[in-house]
């Protein structure tokens, strides 16, 4: 077996003298996780980074061997990251996650959109939007999203206003308002594609999409939640 990809380096772990076990996020072979000989060398450090974009030549002998890997830097999108308490937070959460739920050898398709946003627009002002829509659409992606179309009550379309941890259905305001301090709130940023909401908003979206994957996919699973994502939001000041 062989094949080429590109994708995002999620995790690093040692092996040998100076070897490592790089595993990368690509869209058309989901998680891939290889042997990169020689990979602490002087002259690659600069490419093993956690968050760079690479290209990776993978082989493996029998499909069920560890993949070979000869990895290519294509941008230094680590250093984004370097000097950021908030960001370098963000980057931790998301490679928790994508780690603990994709897939490996499958297509990601359009998912791997989100994450790429993440990392190419991580300099604008608003990227912690990027995340957010990322861990919105992971939900879908893991098959466990959210029912946003209509009031689970009322089955109205019109001033949905909460999200319901029990159902993950929207709420309208006058069939939530007697229970609103037990809901979500609704995310019309997202609903709307709109890139620019309030921190509060982006706040509250983090909020509701840690307590679906933890409900909906951690615990089903009886997996931990990722201790990098669990104290996100106290890193990124929304």
């Amino acid at each position: 077996m062989q094949f080429k990809d590109e994708g995002y380096i999620v995790a690093l772990r040692k092996y040998g003298e100076n070897s490592l076990i790089v595993t990368v996020v690509t869209k058309q072979h989901g998680l891939l996780c290889g042997f990169v000989r020689g990979a602490m060398s002087k002259k690659n450090l600069g490419t093993y980074q956690i968050g760079n974009l690479i290209s990776t030549d993978c082989y493996a002998r029998v499909d069920e061997n560890m993949l070979s890997m000869k990895c290519e830097l294509l941008m230094p999108t680590a250093i984004n990251f370097m000097n950021d308490g908030a960001k370098l937070a963000a980057l931790s959460g998301l490679c928790s996650l994508v780690v603990a739920c994709l897939p490996e050898n499958e297509n990601l398709e359009r998912f791997y959109y989100y994450i790429d946003s993440f990392f190419q627009l991580v300099n604008e002002p608003n990227w912690r939007v990027h995340y957010a829509f990322f861990e919105f659409y992971l939900l879908e992606y893991l098959g466990v999203g959210l029912d946003l179309s209509e009031c689970a009550d009322t089955g109205t379309t019109e001033n949905l206003a909460y999200v319901s941890p029990k159902s993950g259905k929207a709420v309208c305001a006058e069939s939530g308002e007697p229970y609103k301090n037990k809901l979500f709130m609704y995310p019309h940023f997202i609903v709307d594609k709109n890139y620019n909401p309030t921190p509060s908003e982006v706040a509250d979206l983090l909020k509701m999409t840690e307590f679906f994957l933890n409900k909906n996919f951690f615990q089903i699973h009886n997996l931990k939640f990722p201790p990098n994502r669990a104290s996100l939001l106290e890193n990124l000041a929304l």
